[in-house]
């Protein structure tokens, strides 16, 4: 019997994206998949209806279970750590010696990874891709950051009661809004570009003195705080977490800046660990009345002081948006780059359509989570205060995410 791939429908609250388009079923079945399990509405709100599947050679089931119980491998967005509440009812599903690939929250979710371990599931982790050549093109941190940074200059926009660009009208001249971008990781640098393409003056600023060619290569100003250091680079080019006293002192010198802008948007995140706070309830004061902050890392606890994840609020007459899953908000580009990442990842293990795991390949054993029965990945069994594992293989040490959110 070949190989068997299943894409059961999401079931986190608000998410609309599929790990698998249609366009991409004949690749897996050219690489020697047998079939390709696709639960029924899988695609529907993200724009692929059953029938596209079912014409490109996958073939539609009816139940969830009729996935789990027919697919080897099974592909998600948010598997049972990034679904804390829904997903349980998958591990009920799962079965020894079943892999499942899709973002875990490895470094948070322990009681899932645990659970996953208990069932013998072999479980991937996207977020923990490594950031080197090969892997760009799996790298789904990536891919829905730049959806995310997009995304949130378009909700700044429309929440701002005036107009990003500069324009000249007999009824006079109106003057470009101006944007302030925290965090130039991929989020930041979209959020840039995307402003920028708006009509905004964008000045952004990041702690890796590295990211100011880019900030500038897009057409944006990069702020020069003082602050800049290589100790923020983790290997790999990760952004790393620095110590409160560096964070003090990085929202005393973005005052200023804060309080010239009509639109901030923050991405910085430290996977793993909870947003670092950057702009305070005083820098918010600060602001002019209608201003506008865009908190992409709101699912984190969030950069601003104010931020209510999943909400919008108005505080001392500025509106804070507490944006969560805002790739699942454009899930039709979304579900196309995630579902590329998640192909191109599994098609590299398929070897005469069989899944081989290669654990002397860093894009295979840095993703790997659990195996036979065990939590295998060095800092999740380091967070669940396990000894290091025998045999697996050293994991790097980067830091997996960036400054600019989730990717």
């Amino acid at each position: 019997m070949g190989l068997k791939v299943g894409v059961p429908k999401e079931t986190y609250p608000g998410e609309r994206r599929v790990a698998l388009v249609p366009a991409l079923v004949p690749q897996l079945k050219g690489a020697g998949v047998e079939a390709v399990l696709v639960e029924q509405g899988a695609g529907a709100e993200a724009g692929f209806p059953d029938s596209a599947y079912a014409e490109q050679g996958a073939r539609v089931v009816e139940s969830r279970q009729e996935v789990f119980e027919g697919a080897d491998v099974v592909l998600q967005v948010r598997t049972p750590g990034a679904n804390p509440e829904r997903g349980r009812e998958d591990l009920e599903l799962l079965r020894p010696g079943q892999v499942v690939i899709g973002f875990l929250e490895p470094l948070t979710a322990l009681d899932a990874v645990k659970a996953l371990a208990e069932r013998w599931v072999t479980a991937f982790a996207l977020e923990l891709m490594p950031r080197i050549t090969r892997a760009q093109s799996m790298d789904a941190l990536s891919s829905q950051a730049t959806v995310a940074g997009y995304k949130a200059v378009l909700l700044a926009a429309e929440a701002l009661p005036k107009m990003f660009p500069m324009m000249m009208t007999a009824a006079g001249t109106i003057t470009p809004a101006h944007v302030f971008v925290v965090g130039a990781g991929v989020a930041g640098l979209q959020a840039i570009a995307t402003a920028r393409k708006l009509g905004a003056v964008v000045q952004a600023y990041d702690i890796r003195p590295e990211t100011k060619e880019q900030v500038e290569s897009l057409g944006a100003k990069f702020v020069e705080l003082g602050l800049e250091t290589e100790e923020a680079r983790a290997e790999g080019g990760y952004a790393r977490e620095m110590g409160e006293e560096f964070y003090k002192k990085q929202r005393e010198m973005m005052r200023r800046v804060v309080a010239e802008s009509d639109v901030v948007i923050t991405t910085a995140a430290v996977p793993g660990k909870r947003a670092p706070v950057l702009i305070t309830e005083e820098m918010v004061k600060g602001m002019a009345p209608g201003s506008v902050i865009v908190d992409v890392a709101a699912e984190r606890g969030g950069n601003c002081e104010l931020t209510k994840p999943g909400e919008t609020v108005t505080v001392h007459g500025v509106t804070i948006i507490g944006a969560v899953n805002l790739p699942a908000t454009v899930p039709y580009h979304a579900s196309q780059m995630y579902a590329r990442n998640v192909t191109t990842f599994l098609l590299g293990m398929l070897k005469d359509g069989e899944l081989k795991l290669d654990l002397d390949d860093p894009i295979v054993r840095d993703t790997l989570v659990t195996r036979d029965g065990e939590v295998v990945h060095p800092r999740v069994r380091e967070r669940l205060g396990l000894p290091p594992a025998v045999g697996v293989g050293a994991v790097a040490e980067a830091e997996t995410g960036t400054e600019g959110g989730e990717g």
